[in-house]
Order: structure tokens, then C-alpha cells, then sequence
């Protein structure tokens, strides 16, 4: 058998591009009637949301939007979010999923840099909208979205409502939808901490295969209810907007993430999933009588949730994932490996852990050196950088050949987090690599020092920078938010219980964090103030 054998030719029967809003049309058609999306006691049914993004994908193109064309979205987890997330594939137009907490100046950056045709935008960020679109380059076409749901003050700054925008829009139209699977569909902007934000391009090819590698890990049945705690704009929603409708789930929408009425609408609708980062499972849990009906599935990333949380979401019969990804690979790329047969110990121990990739993470991931990419070796103690390499990871960053050709270098993505490959093949992070610190020779991770003051009862936020040392060049200086007057000596001594000493603070700083619109804390800021002294 030869493979260049003209009859083995890929033909329309058997090859197409990869198209994530399939899962719609395809959901669509084998459960019109069942309910696709709640929003307070509005219900959406698969047959009209797909009506719907396609109603829209029709207005778009008859708004002057093309292929290619980007379409910034400023919203909530809201059902309009959702249309656009499927109209915009339909349309061969680019998702740019806006931080609702930006200011109007990184916003006017973006909508530049994007080259914005049209933006979809709710009337609560209009104080951010507004200034931001005056003084873009060139303006796009505004449209407001009017949500009933937002109690405060309807101000709209488009040339149309969204509802008269879609009325424009038929959902008989021809669309052109995705023509190349590796064309740009999703465009997502990192937090920019120290510098602009970067434009991360994903594709159709990506978003599809983690859509189906996120079902794979998560073991999401058929008929899922998942409850919107994280923001849809992050990271094309850890592709949740594609897996809930490719598994005929019903998404539950949530313009606010408030804890309270999290809690109620989980026992409401008796919700099977969510994703939620450690803090708000932790919040979910300050309710001591609070349970669920059912069995609640979470995935929890952003940080290692702390072993307390971990140990009293599985007494409440919580079952959390610990999972672990970026921006650059459209979510979730490896999951902690457990056991429902490990004790409560050895369960938070391992699923504090990064772990292992996904099934559908073709290349896999490795702990290498940086700058020659060869593994380090599987010892729990060597500390390397993570790579990824995939049909999960982007395609590059927008306008910006040099970072990409970096981030690409040795032929993996550089995630810039070190991390430890255990003996069983899975990985522990330890630090951001501009993160870690190095006291006396000795590397100190400061996310091992940070989750062992998030174990202390009355500590709520914490933080350790590197901070000047006479003696050992840099020594960890730790920032604590507390739930009561605490002593730094109180703090010391109880990393000292649990932490070999030379990891111990040296300083304890009582204070609020400073945190990014993504809710990531500003490291820098905190590592300007301990090098000055005011730490």
C-alpha cells in the first residue's frame, strides 16, 4: 500500500476543516428543543440558538464584516456572549473577547492594535467604552447590548441595540464559515503586567481538538449543566462555550460571579459543572452548611488550590480537578492525576500537582532546559521550564514575529513557569521563571511558601516576592491579606512548622494585594516595593 495511491486521495467525502460551530449544527439538529441556555427566566433552546448565531452571523456580513475581519465582544457571561462566539465562526470573522476590567486606555491599545470592524459591547462598561472608542484611530461600529438583568443604568454609546442589530440578519443566509481550519478565529489579549498586551491567535483546529481534549479529561456526560463562574472572555472560556453544546448541556449564565447566588442557582438547576479558580472555590465553601445535591464537578487553575480547600471541598463531595494551561494554548493542557480511593492526604498532595497532558496534547509536555529544550530529569527536585507542543497551541502572537519566534524557540512553546517532573511523569510548577528566588544559592519557590501561608486558618491572600538581602543576595518577603490581626512573628513561625528554614519570610507585609484586570497579582509591584524598603 502506497500513500501517494491517487484512490486514497483526501476528497469531500472524507476531509474537512476542522469548525467548532459544527457542534452546534449538529447538537441543533439531534435536541432542538432542549435547553441550550438559562438566563434569570429567560430559556434559549438549541433550535433558536442557533437560529440566532446564525441570524447574527447574517448581520454581521451584511454590516460590512468580513472574513477575517475582527469583532471585539465587551459583555458578560450573558447569552449574547455566547451567540457571538458561534455567530463569528459562521461569519469567517475573528472573536476578540474583551477584559471587561480594562481601563478605557488599554482598551483603545487593543481595539487598535486589532484593527476592530465591529464592537458588540453591554451598557454597563459603557464609562470604559465610550472614551476608549473616541480616541481609537478608527472607530467601529458600536453595538450595545441592553441586558434586563443589569440593575444599574442603561447608557448606550452604539448606533443599535443588539436585538434591532440581529433583526437585521437572516439566518437563511449563505455563510461562509471556517474555509481554512487554521485560520485566525479567536484573538485573546494577556494581561500585559509589564508592558502592552500581547494578541494571542488561535484557530479553529485548536479550539475544536482542546474542545474535545477538555470533554475527554473533564469525562463530561451527555446532558451536562454548567453554571458560567469564569469569565467567558478568558482564554475562549476554557472552550466551554463549544464542550457544554457538544455534549447538549445546558449553560446556566451569571452576569456577576456572586458566590451567594452561585450557591443558590447550583441547587436551583442542580448544576453538574463548573470551573471555578481557587479563591472562588474556596468562597463557594464559606457557607459551612452548604452542599450540593449532586455531585459537582470542578475544574480549578490559575494557582494550586491550597490543601485545606482541596481537603474540605472532597468532605463536601466536590470532585475538583486541578487543571493547568495559558492563554497561548486556549485554556486547559494537563490535568492532576488522582485517585477517589486516595486518603484525603495523598489526594490534596497530588492534586496540587500540574500533572499530566491531555489526550489530545499530540506533542506532550516536558520540564527542559530553556535554551536547548532537553528534558531535566524526572527526580521531583530538577527544576526546568514547561513546554507544550500540539495541534493545542496557537498559532502566534498578532504583529509580533520576534515574541512569537521566541515563545516558538527550540520548537515548543515556553510557558516561562518552572516546574519540578516527578518520578510518575507528572509536573509540579514552583514559580513564574522571573518569579523564583534564589537565597544563599538555594532556589526558593515562592508558590510553595505562598500555599503554605494559604494554610494558616486566618490568612486569605498572600504573596512572596524576592527581596534584598545583605547576607544571601535575595531572601523571600511575604504579602498576606488576613481575616484577623496577625503578628509577623505569628506568620514566620508558621512557615518555619512546616517549611525548611531558609524558605521561611524574613518579612511579613500586612496589605491587599495589587492585582491585574485578569486577577493575577502585580509581582512587580510588590518586588519594587520590598527592593525599596518599603516592604
Amino acid at each position: 500500500m502506497h500513500a501517494d495511491d491517487p484512490a486514497l486521495e483526501p476528497n469531500e467525502a472524507n476531509s474537512m476543516e476542522l469548525d467548532p460551530s459544527s457542534f452546534l449544527v449538529q447538537t441543533a439538529a439531534a435536541y432542538p428543543n432542549r435547553v441550550a441556555v438559562v438566563h434569570g427566566d429567560r430559556t434559549i433552546t438549541y433550535a433558536e440558538l442557533l437560529a440566532r448565531s446564525r441570524r447574527l452571523a447574517s448581520a454581521l456580513r451584511r454590516a460590512g464584516v468580513e472574513e477575517g475581519d475582527v469583532v471585539s465582544l465587551m459583555a458578560t457571561n450573558t447569552p449574547e456572549a455566547l451567540e457571538v462566539h458561534y455567530a463569528t465562526l459562521m461569519a469567517g470573522a475573528v472573536l476578540n473577547a474583551l477584559n471587561i476590567r480594562l481601563d478605557s486606555g488599554l482598551l483603545t491599545f487593543i481595539l487598535d492594535h486589532a484593527e476592530t470592524k465591529l464592537l458588540i459591547t453591554d451598557t454597563e462598561f459603557a464609562g470604559a467604552i465610550g472614551p476608549a472608542v473616541e480616541a481609537c484611530a478608527h472607530t467601529p461600529v458600536v453595538i450595545d447590548i441592553v441586558d434586563d438583568l443589569y440593575d444599574g443604568e442603561h447608557v448606550t454609546v452604539g448606533s443599535s441595540d443588539y436585538e434591532t442589530f440581529i433583526a437585521t440578519g437572516d439566518p437563511a443566509d449563505v455563510l461562509p464559515g471556517v474555509a481554512d481550519e487554521r485560520q485566525p478565529a479567536f484573538l485573546s489579549y494577556t494581561s500585559g503586567t509589564t508592558g502592552d498586551p500581547k494578541g494571542v491567535v488561535s484557530n479553529p483546529r485548536q479550539v475544536y481538538i482542546n474542545t474535545l481534549g477538555q470533554i475527554a479529561t473533564w469525562a463530561v456526560p451527555r446532558h451536562p449543566v454548567y453554571l458560567w463562574t469564569l469569565p467567558m472572555f478568558h482564554a475562549v472560556g476554557w472552550t466551554c462555550p463549544f464542550s457544554m453544546v457538544a455534549q447538549a448541556g445546558t449553560q446556566i449564565c451569571l452576569r456577576r460571579l456572586d458566590t451567594k447566588v452561585a450557591r443558590e442557582l447550583i441547587q436551583h438547576h442542580d448544576v453538574t459543572h463548573i470551573c471555578a479558580a481557587p479563591i472562588v472555590l474556596a468562597s463557594l465553601m464559606e457557607d459551612a452548611d452548604w452542599r450540593p445535591a449532586n455531585t459537582l464537578n470542578i475544574l480549578t487553575a490559575g494557582s494550586a488550590p491550597p490543601r485545606p480547600v482541596l481537603e474540605e471541598a472532597r468532605r463536601r463531595g466536590l470532585a475538583v480537578t486541578h487543571v493547568y494551561g495559558m492563554t497561548e494554548t486556549c485554556g486547559i493542557q494537563t490535568y492532576a492525576v488522582t485517585d477517589p480511593a486516595m486518603d484525603d492526604e495523598t489526594f490534596a498532595a497530588m492534586s496540587v500537582r500540574q500533572g499530566v497532558a491531555l489526550p489530545t496534547l499530540q506533542g506532550g509536555i516536558r520540564v527542559a532546559d530553556p535554551d536547548t529544550c532537553e528534558p531535566v530529569p524526572k527526580d521531583g527536585q530538577t527544576i526546568g521550564e514547561v513546554l507544550f507542543r500540539g495541534n493545542s497551541v496557537m498559532s502566534g502572537y498578532l504583529k509580533n514575529p520576534s515574541t512569537t519566534a521566541e515563545a516558538f524557540s527550540g520548537g515548543w512553546l515556553h510557558s516561562g513557569d518552572l516546574a519540578v517532573w516527578h518520578p510518575d511523569g507528572q509536573i509540579e510548577v514552583m514559580d513564574r521563571s522571573k518569579d523564583i528566588i534564589i537565597s544563599g544559592g538555594e532556589n526558593i519557590s515562592s508558590i510553595e511558601v505562598e500555599s503554605t501561608l494559604m494554610a494558616h486558618a486566618d490568612i486569605v491572600d498572600a504573596a512572596v516576592v524576592a527581596g534584598p538581602h545583605q547576607k544571601w543576595g535575595e531572601t523571600p518577603v511575604a504579602f498576606v491579606t488576613t481575616t484577623r490581626d496577625l503578628t509577623e512573628a505569628e506568620v514566620i513561625e508558621h512557615c518555619r512548622a512546616n517549611l525548611a528554614h531558609y524558605k521561611c519570610p524574613t518579612r511579613v507585609v500586612f496589605a491587599e494585594l495589587p492585582r491585574t484586570p485578569t486577577g493575577k497579582v502585580q509581582k512587580y509591584v510588590l518586588r519594587e516595593q520590598a527592593r525599596a524598603g518599603r516592604a
